[in-house]
């Protein structure tokens, strides 16, 4: 069969299923694409729901990845507000909501991810909130109200940008988070602190190494009760305590699951006629050399590219190193790569100033990075990681050192 007769199925119209399908048609193919989406819109950014629109800087409007427009011009049969209700890999048939059957050549799976909920008694009270999708940012937003205070449970990137825009917005804000500090499973120690101080210098208050016992109160939640027997006042709370990947629908039809659809580093599952990509897989990445599952939407437009190349037969890129970036306050972060514990850490700058840059050694090759507010630093950063380049410690520590002398010389 021809690449022009082939049926491209893409089930998951967010950030990596919207890629994919442009992937597609820019690497050339001119078959039948549709892209289906369980949500009743078109694709949109996520990240702005935690930021932008959390400040009142944008509107859902302002969202989408493309105009319905240029989705038309791309030539994809859209079928948003339709789930996926069965999938017959031997058949290569899907089931949607509304009882209709779509065929398929090839299959790709970006059914991304969705937010982990509160599941003791009180996560279901209608002023518990996550924040995952445009559904959920306009049930909060009523209650978005300056002077309010919100309990946010959950001290990770998410519920620290909530944080932030709440603070800003001039809620009394409490973080309870059940680690010793901050972003203890992804970053170091001092960037845990930095962001602590940061948020107690706009504000927010802090129970860490707290669990939560109880959410209190009928028809609302009006305490949230601490696992040392306190209880904090609150309006309103945010979930923030991580997410789960979308498998059902693999796993139900056979695919390896764990923890993710399981693939190997074109993105492709056990069935040679089914890809996946974006927060629903693990995926084998190359550099690293062990399976994966990232959360982020660099990964996500990397892993439609690679799907997308391998459908089609052509040479996929190659894996990039991880990278993710936030915003808080007037602060950006952008980090490179999985930090690693036992690592030797380089500081570039002051902390205390809020501009500085964070190394991570290994036998002198840098393995990790981050930067405070030193986006030009972070590019050169990125290549010292990607290319495994080695460096001086010392060297790297001198802040007059301009970082990209440590780059090898073009040839």
């Amino acid at each position: 069969m021809s690449d022009s007769n082939l049926h491209i199925v893409v089930v998951g119209a967010g950030q990596a299923g919207a890629d994919c399908v442009n992937a597609l048609r820019q690497q050339g193919f001119a078959g039948r694409v549709s892209l289906v989406g369980d949500e009743p819109r078109l694709p949109y950014r996520r990240p702005p729901l935690s930021k932008a629109c959390l400040l009142g800087q944008a509107g859902v409007d302002s969202l989408g990845l493309r105009s319905a427009a240029a989705w038309e011009k791309l030539d994809v049969e859209m079928r948003m507000g339709q789930s996926v209700e069965y999938l017959d890999r031997a058949a290569r048939q899907l089931q949607l909501l509304d009882g209709s059957r779509l065929d398929y050549d090839r299959l790709v799976l970006a059914t991304g991810s969705r937010a982990r909920r509160w599941t003791l008694p009180g996560g279901d009270r209608p002023n518990v909130h996550t924040l995952r999708s445009i559904d959920d940012l306009q049930r909060l937003l009523p209650a978005w109200q300056a002077g309010r205070r919100l309990v946010v449970i959950g001290g990770g990137y998410i519920g620290l940008e909530v944080a932030a825009a709440a603070s800003q917005h001039g809620l009394k804000v409490t973080v309870v988070e059940n680690q010793p500090r901050l972003l203890a499973r992804v970053a170091v120690p001092l960037l845990s602190d930095f962001y602590l101080q940061l948020h107690q210098d706009h504000g927010v208050e802090f129970e860490l190494g707290q669990g939560v016992a109880h959410l209190l109160g009928e028809p609302e939640v009006t305490a949230v009760e601490l696992s040392d027997g306190r209880r904090l006042e609150c309006d309103l709370v945010v979930v923030g305590i991580g997410s789960l990947p979308n498998t059902s629908l693999a796993s139900e039809s056979g695919l390896e699951v764990n923890d993710g659809i399981v693939v190997d580093a074109g993105m492709q599952t056990s069935d040679p006629a089914v890809w996946a990509i974006g927060d629903c897989c693990r995926h084998f990445n190359t550099f690293y050399q062990t399976h994966m599952r990232m959360e982020s939407v660099p990964a996500a437009q990397e892993q439609a590219k690679v799907a997308a190349a391998m459908i089609l037969g052509k040479t996929p890129p190659a894996h990039a190193v991880p990278w993710f970036w936030s915003d808080q306050y007037d602060v950006k972060l952008q980090m490179i790569g999985q930090p690693v514990a036992e690592a030797e850490l380089v500081v570039r700058g002051d902390p205390a100033g809020g501009d500085f840059s964070l190394c991570q050694l290994q036998q002198g090759i840098m393995v990790a990075a981050a930067t405070i507010n030193r986006t030009q630093e972070f590019v050169v950063l990125r290549r010292l990681v990607g290319e495994r380049i080695a460096v001086d410690a010392v060297a790297l520590a001198d802040p007059e050192l301009a970082l990209k002398s440590l780059l090898p010389a073009a040839v």
